[in-house]
């Protein structure tokens, strides 16, 4: 397992944007699958994107392409997400997660490790 770190949160106006950044230690945390979850109150956790270890392939939920952009340097064991265009119904708890999956996968329960998560809100 890895341990994972998130930050970049806020509140933000609708139409803003935001950098949600997750921070990854161990040794091989640059070989994961590293994906991105949000959950809203009241509402089950929901995929948002995931991206391989070497940033060859991408995945998105449909809600946020073309809005939303992962990214990972594993130089510096972190992982990106780069939200523009917000909506209020992007509100939500933002986890990053990671995954021995080879292929960047939606299926929450094949991420192993899991951040505490960062919040957040854009208002309307």
């Amino acid at each position: 397992q890895v341990q994972l770190v998130e930050s970049g949160g806020g509140l933000v106006q609708a139409g803003g944007s935001l950098r949600l950044s997750c921070a990854a230690s161990g040794r091989t945390s640059s070989s994961y699958t590293m994906g991105w979850f949000r959950q809203a109150p009241g509402k089950q956790r929901e995929f948002v994107a995931a991206i391989s270890w070497n940033s060859g392939n991408t995945r998105y939920v449909d809600s946020v392409k073309g809005r939303f952009t992962i990214s990972r340097d594993n130089a510096k064991n972190t992982v990106y997400l780069q939200m523009n265009s917000l909506k209020p119904e992007d509100t939500a708890v933002y986890h990053c997660a990671a995954t021995r999956s080879r292929n960047p996968t939606i299926v929450a329960s094949l991420y192993d490790s899991w951040g505490q998560g960062t919040q957040v809100t854009v208002s309307s």
